[in-house]
């Protein structure tokens, strides 16, 4: 349901950029599908010795856990936090829904990541009203048909519109008018503008500049020693000036997925059961966007952190599942003669060169792998990646970290 039309629109500035971004999605979506975790802290990550956190409850960020950090010392931070493994699959189901939710305001959508995107409502306003409206609607369709919480930022360029999504997280609903950016921005850290890292950050407070406000007043003269050629780029940014265009995302040029192994592994049945798992995740990504890919590739790293690629073009473009095992297995064993006995510790495959299909489903092997793919897909996406897997697979279990 889209949002009641305004007969009356209001006058509107030139433009008008929205900035959402789901709270803690990861999470967020295992605690919505578990609700007995609700409230609880929860990480969602890999699970073994080496892995990592890709997204933490507000819960348990409480105790210093964040994405990105290594999985030991999440837990060594809160021990008595539920760990989940990531299913990928899952959040991008639920992420179909929130881009098909933002397309109902406007065509103009610039996806960031599954759970993030800036749109540009600047030609929407005449139709459904303030920017507010706008925002307010789309966070309330995204709770309605998810049950998800999202931040949502409002101002006229994408730099203000990110700062007000971030700055009030969770469930964040801020909106930096033209007369209120100074106000907004003069208090902030300077660590908040874009590009101002580590390395810059204590430079900066060398010279006395702790605030954006303290940047923006700086004699230009002064910050060039810190800033160099972009001092003006970022005193532009403390003015809140970002003229940078919502633009639509390409599609992707390449899928692929990898995995560091808890423990280095040697045994070709292993590696290939792991290799089998993750051909089916990319090939079920592939069906998912109706894409055909034209090249196979691997990722190999060995024991001594030596990296490989190997890629293999194909006659025709694929998304069946069987045939970029098949090249992906062949390309694994070329590797495995060349290297004896050498102590696998990452291993990923991936899948380039990928174009839409004039005919989808032609160039698949058999209709019996067609079918057997289909269905795959479907299981897959009700019920998890690890709830549907060919045998090959099963010989690895869940020993990935």
């Amino acid at each position: 349901m889209a949002p009641i039309a305004n007969s009356k629109p209001e006058s509107r500035p030139a433009r008008a950029i929205i900035h959402v971004d789901m709270d803690a999605y990861y999470a967020s979506v295992e605690q919505l599908d578990h609700p007995e975790y609700r409230n609880q802290p929860l990480i969602v990550g890999g699970t073994g010795a080496r892995g990592v956190v890709a997204a933490a409850s507000y819960e348990v960020r409480k105790f210093g856990v964040y994405s990105a950090m290594p999985m030991s010392r999440a837990r060594r931070l809160c021990p008595q936090a539920i760990v989940m493994p990531v299913r990928m699959s899952r959040y991008r189901e639920i992420s179909i829904r929130v881009f098909d939710i933002f397309r109902q305001v406007t065509p103009q959508l610039e996806g960031l990541s599954l759970d993030e995107a800036f749109l540009d409502v600047t030609a929407s306003l005449a139709l459904f009203g303030s920017i507010e409206t706008i925002g307010a609607f789309l966070r309330a369709e995204i709770l309605a048909h998810t049950g998800l919480h999202a931040s949502v930022g409002m101002a006229h360029n994408k730099f203000l519109a990110k700062l007000a999504s971030d700055i009030a997280k969770p469930r964040g609903f801020v909106h930096v008018p033209h007369d209120g950016v100074q106000a907004f921005l003069d208090p902030m850290p300077v660590k908040r503008i874009w590009g101002i890292g580590k390395r810059t950050l204590p430079k900066l407070h060398q010279i006395g500049i702790l605030t954006i406000g303290q940047l923006r007043k700086a004699e230009p003269v002064a910050l060039v020693q810190v800033l160099g050629k972009r001092c003006g780029h970022f005193q532009a940014l403390a003015r809140g000036e970002d003229e940078r265009e919502v633009t639509a995302g390409r599609p992707d040029k390449s899928l692929s997925r990898e995995v560091t192994f808890e423990q280095n592994i040697s045994a070709v049945a292993e590696l290939l059961a792991e290799l089998q798992r993750q051909t089916e995740s990319v090939a079920g990504r592939l069906r998912a966007q109706s894409l055909l890919a034209g090249t196979v590739q691997i990722k190999v790293r060995d024991s001594r952190f030596r990296t490989a690629s190997r890629s293999r073009s194909l006659a025709t473009p694929t998304c069946s599942t069987a045939v970029i095992f098949r090249q992906a297995s062949a390309l694994l064993q070329a590797w495995l003669a060349e290297n004896r006995q050498t102590p696998v510790r990452l291993l990923g495959v991936g899948v380039a060169g990928l174009e839409a299909p004039d005919r989808y489903g032609e160039v698949l092997e058999t209709a019996q792998q067609t079918a057997l793919d289909k269905t795959m897909d479907k299981i897959k996406r009700r019920y998890g990646d690890d709830k549907a897997v060919r045998a090959l697979a099963l010989k690895r279990g869940k020993k990935a970290g």
